[in-house]
């Protein structure tokens, strides 16, 4: 069986293959299971045309997404593509092959769906999976209830809906946070109050950078010496590029779009929308552009090694300077 799993969402992909090499015969999964990155065009055939021994059915992953990108150097001519083909028309009946083409969001790169070797994986068992945006809150909830629904937690919508809000809508840590709620709740139904109690919250990071846009400096240096007790310096800095790339937007947006146009652009969920408009009455845009040069003149100084600080007094100068 022939598998083609692309798009950006890599917890849903590695899902679809963590449920096939469960299938494998456990005693013999070293030899049954193989995974290849992006192979040069002999080693991929070889690949496709492997035959599985006694031990029964075997898996085979191919990282691909260079075969699908515009400016590749891995494209195939059209002897290629056919030999490709017929390759996968012979292919062993025992054999599963799986070509994953990850598309990490910050890499800003998409599958060309024009490349001929993408009509040929698409006539198989080709499945897209894509991010779900913040702002799909409804969306976001009921997967989240189905995935508590497959590991036998019992929750109550409340919950639900404060697990998003609190944890965000990457995939892969709401699916951790389940499995915490899981051992915490036994038996009994996952409330609001277990949320809060022992969930990730990211609440310490959205006050201190308000006490930052704020000018409370001396309140955002108290809730950044508490960050760095759990986070290096360049984490932090890196996901306070990112927020404050997103507080000038929506300060940018602010006049013309309302709350729900604003969520879908900045893909954020509509109630942070809400308070980051509320929030940012008082700063000037002006303002948050300072802080996001700060930022970048720090970042380029630590990354270069043109620093004399400590990449967390480099930090602390660029935001409270």
């Amino acid at each position: 069986m022939i598998y083609f799993f692309y798009g950006d969402e890599e917890f849903n992909i590695s899902n679809e293959i963590k449920a096939l090499k469960a299938k494998l015969d456990k005693n013999f999964i070293e030899m049954s299971f193989k995974s290849f990155d992006n192979p040069k065009f002999p080693d991929l055939i070889a690949a496709v045309s492997s035959q599985p021994m006694m031990f029964g059915k075997m898996l085979i992953v191919i990282d691909c997404m260079k075969y699908f990108s515009s400016n590749s150097d891995e494209g195939f001519d059209d002897s290629q593509i056919k030999i490709f083909e017929q390759a996968l028309q012979n292919s062993n009946e025992n054999l599963d092959i799986v070509f994953r083409a990850y598309c990490a969001p910050e890499s800003k790169k998409k599958v060309d769906k024009r490349k001929k070797i993408f009509k040929i994986l698409s006539k198989y068992n080709a499945k897209e999976f894509a991010q779900i945006p913040s702002y799909k809150t409804a969306e976001l909830e009921a997967w989240i209830k189905n995935q508590a629904k497959l590991k036998k937690i019992k929750i109550e919508n409340d919950a639900v809906s404060l697990l998003l809000l609190q944890v965000g809508s990457n995939l892969r840590m709401l699916d951790s946070e389940l499995e915490k709620l899981k051992v915490f709740a036994s038996d009994s139904v996952v409330t609001k109050d277990m949320v809060t109690e022992i969930c990730v919250n990211n609440e310490d990071l959205f006050a201190f950078i308000d006490y930052l846009v704020e000018g409370q400096k001396s309140k955002a240096l108290e809730e950044y010496q508490k960050l760095l007790t759990t986070n290096h310096a360049l984490a932090i800095m890196s996901v306070l590029h990112s927020m404050i790339h997103s507080k000038i937007q929506i300060k940018a947006l602010a006049s013309k779009y309302s709350q729900d146009e604003i969520a879908k652009i900045v893909n954020m969920h509509p109630y942070r929308v809400k308070m980051e408009i509320q929030n940012l009455k008082q700063t000037p845009l002006k303002e948050l552009v300072r802080l996001k040069k700060n930022l970048t003149d720090a970042e380029f100084k630590i990354k270069s090694g043109q620093s004399n600080l400590s990449p967390e007094r480099e930090v602390e100068y660029a935001l409270l300077r």
